[in-house]
């Protein structure tokens, strides 16, 4: 996973939309596990990030991404926040 200077990058944890529907766990080993609903594990995944920018390639080679602004990931016209 590209972090610039950091080790653990500070985006790694989970991300949801408001609704709750969709939830991303970013995993500090460079894997993603995402939910849709009441499907777990719905697609999971490689990730990279550089400076605010993801890249995802879930395992079936499917590719998207998606940046963070002022502590929002915008990806694929969702926006997911931070979990607290």
């Amino acid at each position: 996973m590209k972090t610039g200077n950091k080790d653990l990058h500070s985006y790694i944890g989970m991300w949801v939309t408001k609704d709750g529907h969709i939830r991303h766990e970013l995993l500090p080993n460079g894997r993603y596990d995402e939910a849709r609903g009441s499907r777990k594990s719905a697609y999971q995944g490689k990730y990279t990030i550089e400076n605010n920018h993801i890249e995802y390639v879930d395992d079936t080679g499917f590719t998207a991404d998606g940046d963070f602004r002022d502590g929002i990931l915008y990806h694929a016209g969702m926006v997911l926040y931070r979990e607290k």
